[in-house]
């Protein structure tokens, strides 16, 4: 049986969405999209903006979020490539249902609702694809509303830096993500999660330099923050 890799350079690599697509249907994916570029600081789209495309991000992050009418954020998650977003509002043809902000430089491609909903009738797998993913939005959902109730603050603040860190392996790992930010995700005040990183660092986890934090010992943040040894 003859294997087809995708062609070299494919800007939709790594994207589970489009793993299961012949070349030639990935290429009119790709052709059919929108490049898109976002400063950081700049967003993407805000809550209640009509859902009009699906956003494959290439370089950079975006941080998910809801406003509290108070003003108040809650960073619902990271989305960092090869991920999408957007797909809640596509599937459903409604209003966003959260706001996007780059919090670093971004690429993106931008696949219109029509688009993206003629390719999902012609390819069934990829419905599958966006049914896993938002499976994994209701269970990471499902997973920030327990640790509110069984995690203290340190805690969270521990698990949101080994979130941060991803699959990284390296004795250090960058996270540009400044204190405010942290606060926002981890569902604190920012002295709260200051004393907190201030508690980490002396006890060697971590540094932080400027508006970033260096992540030194990732499996003392995970006893922390109570998750399983990797």
């Amino acid at each position: 049986m003859e294997v087809r890799l995708p062609e070299p350079g494919d800007a939709l690599t790594g994207v589970e969405m489009f793993a299961g697509l012949e070349p030639e249907v990935r290429q009119r994916v790709i052709a059919a999209a929108v490049p898109r570029t976002y400063r950081k600081g700049q967003l993407l789209f805000v809550e209640n903006d009509p859902g009009e495309s699906l956003i494959v991000l290439r370089r950079g992050a975006v941080a998910v979020f809801r406003t509290a009418p108070t003003g108040e954020r809650a960073v619902l998650s990271v989305i960092r490539p090869p991920d999408v977003l957007g797909e809640v509002s596509l599937l459903d043809a409604s209003t966003r249902s959260a706001s996007a902000e780059a919090i670093e430089d971004c690429a993106a491609l931008a696949l219109s609702r029509g688009a993206f909903m003629e390719l999902v009738h012609s390819n069934p797998r990829i419905l599958d694809a966006v049914m896993r993913s938002l499976g994994g939005l209701i269970r990471r959902l499902t997973e920030q509303n327990a640790d509110h109730v069984f995690l203290d603050l340190p805690g969270r603040v521990a698990k949101t830096l080994v979130r941060l860190a991803g699959e990284s392996q390296a004795p250090m790992i960058t996270i540009e993500l400044n204190q405010s930010q942290l606060a926002e995700m981890a569902g604190g005040s920012r002295q709260s999660v200051n004393q907190a990183i201030g508690s980490f660092a002396s006890r060697g986890w971590l540094r932080t330099e400027g508006r970033r934090i260096v992540v030194t010992d990732v499996a003392a943040l995970r006893r922390r923050a109570g998750m399983n040894e990797r």
